[in-house]
């Protein structure tokens, strides 16, 4: 009778283990099947149009309108030195003069030559009226003073260079020499700004390159100073740099302004395009691809993915150009989780 009931038993746990054992293996097959089924809560938006422009900031740096490095021509000793560091000075100031003593003493020996010469021209010339010289001996004297006319042109201007002058107005920069020094072409005496008026350079990415026109007006600020200044684009590099895919670009300040400083950072904003009825998306609606861009819209509960062309857009919204019409529904939330066959629920409409 004990073996009866002990073998009952046996089998009664071995029914209810077998059960249980079932159960947990459906357990997972019906969650799957109810999640998948389970609607994707998302949030929605309704395209329509709005004034939009596209704008960035870039850094830029502030540069004189020009700016020279004043050195010697020639090698010498400075025997006079006129650089006042830091103020403004007129075109042809002197700044330096070198020892040009042996240059004046060989140009007065080529003056009294060349006076000779001359006299001797005269003298041979009316000799040759009654032919008392050849004309090949007249040409010869005429010749030799010639060439001491050219000597005396080449000595006045070795002098000439002998003075260092200012080619330009501008502010003169810090002074690198003293009285008395000796100076090669190598040596930088100063610099020279011209500061009246000033540059603004700037580089903009490569896809930004063909708005950098020639004549387009740019806005920039900078730090402390709560003004907007204007700018127009002078000129652009050549070419994209390789290294940073950059485009280079220069702007000429508009107006005097003596609270801006060469070499001081500025803050350039970019207007690269606008439109006054733009049909826009939020930006985080666009789901980039390899080969173009695509949206996903709300229709009857079903998503429908719609591929799109995008235009100008600013920090919130994207102009779209091609692909959605003014009242669609695209989704903006939940967008990785959304399968082409996924139930929809929207739980904000914007």
């Amino acid at each position: 009778m004990r073996i009866v009931k002990l073998s009952f038993g046996v089998v009664a746990l071995s029914i209810i283990s077998a059960i249980s054992c079932k159960q947990k293996k459906q357990t997972p097959e019906v969650m799957t099947v109810r999640s998948v089924n389970m609607p994707v809560q998302v949030e929605a938006f309704i395209v329509r149009t709005k004034p939009l422009s596209e704008n960035i900031d870039v850094p830029g740096t502030l540069l004189p309108y020009e700016t020279t490095e004043i050195r010697p021509e020639i090698s010498g000793r400075i025997v006079e030195l006129n650089i006042p560091e830091g103020r403004v000075v007129e075109r042809g100031t002197l700044l330096a003069k070198l020892f040009d003593g042996d240059l004046q003493a060989r140009l007065k020996k080529l003056e009294v030559q060349l006076s000779i010469a001359q006299k001797t021209v005269e003298r041979q010339k009316a000799l040759l009226e009654i032919n008392g010289i050849s004309q090949q001996e007249y040409d010869l004297s005429q010749l030799e003073a010639n060439n001491l006319s050219a000597d005396i042109e080449l000595v006045k201007v070795d002098i000439e260079k002998t003075r260092i002058t200012a080619p330009y107005t501008g502010k003169i920069g810090l002074k690198n020499i003293s009285l008395g020094a000796y100076v090669t072409p190598t040596n930088i005496l100063t610099t020279i700004s011209q500061v009246n008026d000033l540059k603004l350079e700037f580089t903009v990415p490569e896809k930004y390159s063909e708005n950098m026109k020639r004549g387009k007006e740019v806005s920039f600020n900078i730090t402390g100073i709560n003004k907007v200044y204007k700018a127009t684009i002078m000129a652009t590099e050549g070419g994209i740099e390789a290294n940073t895919r950059t485009l280079k670009v220069r702007a000429l300040v508009k107006g005097r302004h003596d609270e801006l400083v060469s070499g001081g950072f500025a803050k350039v904003s970019l207007e690269l395009g606008n439109s006054e009825e733009a049909l826009i998306i939020p930006t985080q609606a666009i789901i980039p691809q390899a080969r173009d861009k695509k949206v996903i819209a709300y229709k009857n509960g079903q998503p429908e993915f719609k591929v799109v062309t995008t235009g100008i857009r600013d920090s919130t919204f994207v102009q779209i150009l091609d692909g959605l019409n003014a009242g669609d529904t695209i989704i903006t939330t939940g967008l990785l989780a959304i399968r082409p066959d996924s139930k929809i629920t929207l739980t904000k409409v914007n």
